[in-house]
């Protein structure tokens, strides 16, 4: 293999700007075939297997593979093209066929338990990743007889390629609409920081008068401000059926994808004996079932529902008294929302805009977590290779001042970057074989607004939220000081608790000492007025038992199309969805509504019979935030446990282990029902 090949040896820090989609598919595939010929050495070597002699070794070649991967899966995420996204798609087969082999190797596999019963000396977080590994190795059929292992490898390699088409089928009827607006009389209502972001992109694709696009940002402002009804109408329509079969090509349309997904996931748990792929999903999560699950959901349901139906009985209301809006159709909603919250707490996102300047919101940021766990983030300007111009870099010291992490920040919505928010790993800190800890490094990414023109991008306090929520997830990758691979890190914590640190990062928006750190008006330096706040404070809960309902409704959705058995057959998905509605939701979306053409969580993106995670976790967090309310919001007693028992164990024990030992006691629902405001009379 050619040393030009950047990908051959990445031994820093990825040289973005230099890899291309032609290097994908010889340095992979060289990888993926040392590091199995290194797999039968490692066997053959040896006849009494030890962590030493068959774990370590394999995390080196493990951990480089990872480093040689995560660049180009991150680039086809956040600067897709079609050669990269060729090149990518290519290369998912033998990925597939690599992580099969190596989860099916029964003579691995009977050499790993050998190490967990047999060696003495292991210490609790490798035992922790043995059982982890163990249970992997069941769940990726290395049980199964010669036939089914061939059809489990079939499954799992077809598996990948859907996921990969559906999240491009997505991206792609996101980035082909746009509407090209000249008479700014259609745009009352959007105010000026939108009106300068459309005209930006008009600018941008060399158009005179406004850009309105499917992207975050600018849909948002759209659906949330313009006092035009059609326009509204189209936009929600537009953004509703993406990636279905009233978008606009066909060869976009997700309903196949999604049917061939659930008929392959159902047979991948029937090979492996569970009763459904929802059961299979759980077995490695912290619910022991999907039942329990559902209990959670309903029970959540019915808490919120009497708040519910009270909130949109007052928009109803509002809405015809105050904007003449007999009829509340779904392109109304936000619009009206947005007018009812002003009308009642005298705030609006544009009026706090100003005081969530970007640069600020960052400087806030770094101070809070350095004041709560100790350390210090500085940003590195010279000599590192970003992926886009809006990319900055930053360094994390512990509080001895020694590197502790690095991370990558991207932060604004563009073309050919895959919507949402998310945090993903280059590589983890580990101890390698020859003594020397690996640094963590992280990519934070958000679809957030952009600078317009000079000034510095200002964000909604919504956006806000999400950075912290992100930054969440890699101070729980970063902070770690476990230092075994496969438990480092978010690595091997249970999914239904990994958004533990992310929610929890989300309540310091809300508090007064925690604003004042970065809440400044951007042109005067004013800190946001203690009245504004206090505005703020009491919004908190505006609609929040709807927004849970909805919650509750993807949930318990995603929850059900993986149990039942008959979601694969022509417009089951819908029907399932449809009584998840009738059942769950107090307000109901049109007919074309195909919000499941676009559910990239869990059709591509790990959630699949998972997405109940973020309420559930939320209890964990609301509950672990509770201590530092009642001990003190910057108790540094109550900073360092979080620190020591959350975000520095990483996957190294069960997730309840780490909450009972930070919170003292198992978790209780109470602190979320009142921090959502769904307690007292309804």
């Amino acid at each position: 293999m050619s040393n030009a090949n950047p990908l051959s040896r990445i031994e820093n820090l990825p040289p973005f700007s230099q890899i291309k989609a032609e290097h994908i598919d010889s340095a992979l595939s060289q990888h993926l075939k040392s590091n199995l010929e290194q797999v039968e050495q490692l066997l053959a070597k040896n006849s009494v297997y030890s962590w030493q002699n068959l774990i370590a070794p394999m995390e080196v070649f493990e951990n480089s593979l990872e480093r040689l991967w995560s660049p180009v899966s991150h680039m086809n995420s956040v600067v897709n093209t079609p050669e990269l996204r060729d090149a990518y798609n290519a290369a998912l087969p033998s990925l597939s066929e690599y992580s099969t082999a190596m989860g099916q190797n029964k003579a691995l596999f009977a050499a790993i338990q050998a190490i967990r019963t047999e060696q003495k000396d292991l210490d609790d977080a490798q035992k922790k990743s043995l059982d982890d590994s163990i249970q992997a190795f069941k769940l990726s059929g290395v049980d199964l007889a010669g036939e089914q292992q061939t059809r489990y490898k079939a499954i799992s390699a077809r598996l990948s390629q859907l996921s990969a088409d559906y999240s491009d089928h997505v991206l792609d009827a996101t980035t082909a609409w746009f509407k090209h607006i000249k008479d700014q009389n259609e745009l009352v209502g959007l105010p000026d920081s939108a009106l300068a972001m459309a005209a930006q992109a008009a600018e941008q694709k060399e158009l005179d008068g406004w850009v309105i696009t499917l992207d975050f940002p600018s849909y948002y402002a759209v659906v949330t401000y313009a006092d035009n009804q059609i326009l509204r109408k189209e936009l929600y329509t537009a953004y509703t059926t993406r990636a279905s079969e009233l978008g606009a090509k066909p060869e976009w349309d997700n309903t196949a994808t999604m049917q061939e997904i659930l008929q392959l996931k159902q047979e991948k748990a029937h090979l492996l004996g569970f009763e459904n792929y929802a059961e299979l999903s759980i077995a490695s999560k912290m619910a022991d079932c999907a039942d329990d699950v559902k209990v959670f959901l309903r029970d959540l349901a019915n808490k919120a529902t009497p708040f519910a139906q009270q909130e949109l009985q007052e928009l109803q209301q509002f809405s015809r008294e105050e904007l003449q809006l007999e009829y509340l159709n779904a392109w109304d909603i936000a619009y009206s929302s947005e007018k009812l919250k002003q009308a009642r707490y005298e705030i609006s996102d544009e009026e706090l805009k100003p005081y969530f300047a970007v640069p600020n919101v960052l400087v806030g940021l770094f101070t809070l977590v350095e004041k709560l766990y100790g350390i210090s983030i500085q940003a590195v300007t010279e000599g590192i290779d970003v992926w886009h111009s809006d990319v900055k870099f930053y360094q994390i010291n512990n509080a001895q001042g020694e590197l502790q992490a690095e991370f990558y920040l991207d932060l604004y919505a563009r073309a050919h970057k895959r919507g949402g928010a998310w945090m993903d790993s280059f590589c983890s800190r580990y101890r390698s074989p020859d003594d020397k800890v690996q640094t963590s490094v992280a990519y934070l990414n958000c679809n957030s607004t952009p600078p317009v023109g000079d000034a510095p991008a200002l964000f909604t306090h919504d956006e806000v939220v999400t950075l912290f929520h992100e930054f969440g997830h890699g101070l729980h990758h970063m902070l770690t000081q476990v230092e075994y691979l496969d438990i480092s890190g978010i690595s091997g914590v249970e999914w239904d608790a990994v958004e533990l640190p992310s929610q929890f990062m989300e309540n310091w928006c809300w508090e007064k000492e925690a604003l004042a750190m970065f809440a400044k008006h951007y042109q005067t330096g004013e800190i946001l007025p203690d009245a504004l706040i206090d505005k703020m404070q009491a919004s908190k809960n505006f609609q929040s038992a709807m927004a849970t309902l909805r919650q509750v409704e993807f949930a318990l959705f995603d929850i059900k199309i993986h149990q039942s058995e008959s979601a694969s057959e022509a417009g089951q998905i819908a029907t399932i969805l449809q009584t998840v509605r009738d059942e769950i939701a107090v307000l109901q979306p049109p007919k074309f509504n195909r919000f499941e053409n676009g559910f990239s969580h869990i059709f591509a993106g790990g959630y699949a019979a998972g997405y109940y995670s973020y309420k559930w976790a939320e209890v964990l967090s609301e509950d672990a935030f509770a201590r530092f309310e009642e001990q003190g919001l910057f108790n540094p007693e109550v900073g360092k446990a979080f620190l020591k028992e959350i975000l520095q164990v990483g996957g190294s024990r069960p997730a309840m282990e780490s909450f009972k030992a930070f919170r003292g006691r198992e978790p209780s629902v109470d602190a979320l029902l009142r921090r959502s405001g769904l307690v007292g009379n309804s």
